[in-house]
């Protein structure tokens, strides 16, 4: 969950019903070589200010990200992926009590280890950007709109791509029009189609 926070102290005070078990994390994070940061409003752990991993918390648990978690052996069988068929490169490994975490302790420090060694020796998913394809009913919208393009250019390429998707990925076109005319207030105000997830 996210966070307005500066620091992991800070946003483990923001979970109280989580508080002691994001302390026992957090313990084992910064044991190690890593350093803390605060990425996407949650505690993200680097080495050279690359991403290796970061937990978070949720409603029904707590979760520890390995950011290039697919290379890791897992021999425990401990890490699913978050969204099977979506995410390439990302593990996490879930837990929603104390004393499993203390339990794990041990293993939890043997698979940060093991993600800084692989970021080390350079494994890493590279990812493959698509190219963006604008939907004619967006590409008509946006043409006859000066004010509206200058907007959609000025977002990020994920928004566009998120944007553009959002209106391809409709059957009807019905769906697509009422799907456009959703998305064109945001565009204008320079919200993204998901931030109000993150």
């Amino acid at each position: 969950m996210k966070v307005k926070v500066n620091s992991a102290k800070e946003y483990i005070h923001h979970f109280e019903s989580w508080k002691k078990e994001l302390k026992a994390i957090d313990k084992i994070f910064q044991s190690t070589e890593m350093e803390e940061t605060i990425k996407w409003g949650i505690p993200v752990f680097c080495v050279n200010g690359k991403n290796v991993a970061g937990y978070a918390a949720f409603k029904n648990w707590i979760s520890i990200w390995f950011y290039q978690g697919v290379f890791l052996k897992d021999k425990k069988k401990k890490l699913v992926n978050a969204q099977d068929g979506k995410t390439k490169a990302l593990r996490q490994w879930r837990f929603d009590n104390l004393e499993d975490i203390k339990k794990d302790s041990t293993l939890i420090a043997a698979y940060l280890q093991e993600a800084i060694q692989n970021y080390k020796d350079g494994k890493e998913v590279k990812i493959q950007r698509k190219k963006l394809v604008i939907p004619p009913e967006l590409e008509n919208a946006l043409s006859k709109n000066k004010t509206l393009q200058k907007k959609f250019d000025a977002l990020s390429l994920s928004h566009r791509r998120e944007f553009a998707e959002y209106i391809s990925n409709a059957k009807r076109a019905t769906t697509k029009l009422s799907r456009l005319e959703k998305i064109i207030p945001m565009i204008k105000n320079s919200i993204g189609l998901n931030d109000k997830y993150k």
